[in-house]
């Protein structure tokens, strides 16, 4: 047993991430049953639709699994009272102040884990009262730190200062890379662009082609002034770049953006006018899987390269 798979009663230390348009149930309870932590990501559900996925996957699974919860979404009052109606026990948190909602959820008996992207922050959370800190890095996809910090360069800095478990995330969908985030201080690792790419992903079947279709270098952050987001360059991401030439405003940013145009391309498919959020770690997919098929496979994987390493 290692702190994390105790902290949330798991078989292994591999939490699949709360990615918006692709964490559905049927990811959640898939990665759970496969004896990872499965978590819905709350982001792009509203409340109803959220209760609904919730009671899906306690049916779909008897399993732990948790919700995503980013905190700059409206609603939030909603979303965290039907967290605890439905008995969901435990919540990551990301995109806010940890100290808002963590001795609220904490007081109601659920585990609390918040996504960072700096040391800074992650004493914060830690000071917040948070059960566990994600420390994610500049190659992960979705929103992301504007510090620009990578996930080799950030577990070490963080486990230094850090008194609770950590999480790893950021680049990491292989065994391999599993077990250097651990050798780095990491307790367990989360996964998203991995999962994103599985069967029972949500996200529509052009985005997953796109994401094994991708390479090194087709994704890029951009948006700072908004929220930071690596995205892959499809006609939409070129719009921003010469959008950028001009030196717009934060106003010409948001017109630019619109609503809804994550949903377009990850979930309906628009992959010319869609904003499709992915990781770097996207050149390393090559196909899309069942989830419990990822996980055994990263697990495989995580064994085999301890093996290498002892004999170097």
């Amino acid at each position: 047993m290692n702190k994390i798979t105790e902290l949330f009663n798991i078989e292994y230390p591999v939490i699949q991430a709360g990615m918006i348009w692709a964490s559905g149930y049927k990811l959640a309870s898939a990665v759970s049953n496969a004896g990872g932590l499965g978590l819905l990501g709350a982001g792009s559900m509203y409340p109803e639709v959220l209760r609904e996925h919730i009671q899906k996957c306690k049916k779909a699974t008897d399993k732990p699994f948790g919700v995503n919860v980013p905190m700059l979404y409206p609603n939030i009052e909603e979303i965290m009272n039907i967290i605890v109606d439905e008995g969901v026990k435990i919540v990551f948190t990301s995109a806010g102040n940890p100290k808002t909602w963590t001795a609220w959820l904490k007081e109601r008996g659920i585990t609390v884990v918040h996504v960072v992207s700096s040391v800074k922050f992650a004493l914060k959370a830690q000071e917040a009262g948070v059960d566990a800190v994600v420390a994610e890095g500049f190659e992960a996809g979705g929103h992301n730190g504007r510090e620009e910090t990578t996930t080799f360069t950030l577990i070490p800095m963080v486990k230094e200062k850090l008194q609770i478990p950590l999480i790893a995330a950021g680049g990491i969908a292989t065994g391999r890379g599993m077990l250097a985030a651990m050798v780095l201080g990491a307790d367990a690792v989360q996964v998203g662009s991995r999962f994103a790419a599985s069967v029972e992903s949500s996200s529509h079947d052009n985005f997953k082609q796109a994401i094994v279709n991708a390479q090194d270098g087709d994704t890029h952050l951009t948006l700072k002034e908004l929220a930071p987001v690596r995205l892959i360059k499809n006609k939409f991401f070129h719009d921003v770049m010469d959008l950028y030439t001009k030196a717009p405003t934060v106003d010409d940013l948001k017109t630019l953006l619109g609503r809804a145009r994550a949903k377009k391309g990850m979930f309906e498919g628009d992959l010319e006018e869609g904003e499709l959020e992915i990781g770097q770690i996207a050149g390393l997919i090559h196909e899309v899987k069942p989830a419990a098929a990822i996980l055994e496979e990263i697990i495989t994987d995580f064994k085999k390269a301890k093996q290498e390493v002892v004999s170097l």
